[in-house]
């Protein structure tokens, strides 16, 4: 079975086990920068740098650093993966999408790919499309919280708010401490005056050890 793609984000080093703040980052950006610099042709490396150029926001930096990476390297799932990202980013929809696409033909049926896929045609107002996509997704990881989430911010983007309070529900199913998705459906309950189950949603969090004063906004909007 194929890894998933997101075990690169532990192998790239993009997630970390604690925040670091923007100073610490560059510091990492400048030391993977000065040891490319040593090893011009390592894709490793250069992988390395594009990621602290993501966590950064510099999206036109990590899309050069993948560029070279693709340049040695065409069938890089990682890279391709990430430039697709960052094309989004810089709005470079054509671009993305073409990635993405070369992604699934080197990687058939990467549930991330597909993601990434279907939430860049929303992004690129081919809804319909989109939500084909996001259906298939569903109906083919029927265990996946994350997918149930991203069909419902989709169609809560859409105003399809009864549909979205569905999908979250059961994103939080599957994923039921997962403090994203219940922020989401509490809000969707407010936008339709759901404001007792808006208030077992938040009650829940506050249990679950979020800070009740983080949450106040919405505790806020319980207020008739």
């Amino acid at each position: 079975m194929m890894r998933s793609l997101f075990l690169w984000l532990v192998i790239l080093g993009l997630s970390t086990t604690q925040a670091q703040t923007t100073k610490e980052m560059r510091d990492s950006l400048k030391a993977a920068a000065r040891e490319l610099s040593f090893h011009p042709d390592s894709v490793d490396l250069m992988l390395k740098k594009a990621s602290w150029n993501l966590q950064l926001g510099e999206w036109t930096y990590a899309k050069d650093e993948y560029d070279k990476a693709l340049s040695l390297q065409p069938t890089n799932i990682a890279a391709l993966y990430y430039r697709a990202y960052v094309n989004e980013r810089l709005n470079r929809y054509h671009f993305a999408r073409l990635d993405y696409e070369h992604l699934l033909t080197l990687v058939p049926g990467n549930f991330e790919a597909q993601l990434g896929l279907a939430l860049l045609n929303q992004k690129d107002n081919r809804f319909t499309q989109a939500m084909d996509q996001i259906n298939r997704l569903v109906n083919k990881y029927p265990d996946s919280a994350l997918a149930y989430a991203a069909r419902g911010g989709m169609e809560r983007e859409r105003k399809m708010y009864e549909l979205a309070i569905y999908d979250y529900g059961e994103a939080i199913k599957r994923d039921s401490r997962n403090v994203d998705y219940r922020v989401n459906r509490i809000d969707l309950y407010l936008i339709l005056g759901r404001r007792e189950e808006a208030r077992e949603d938040l009650d829940f969090l506050v249990r679950m050890g979020v800070p009740r004063p983080s949450l106040s906004t919405f505790y806020n909007r319980l207020k008739p």
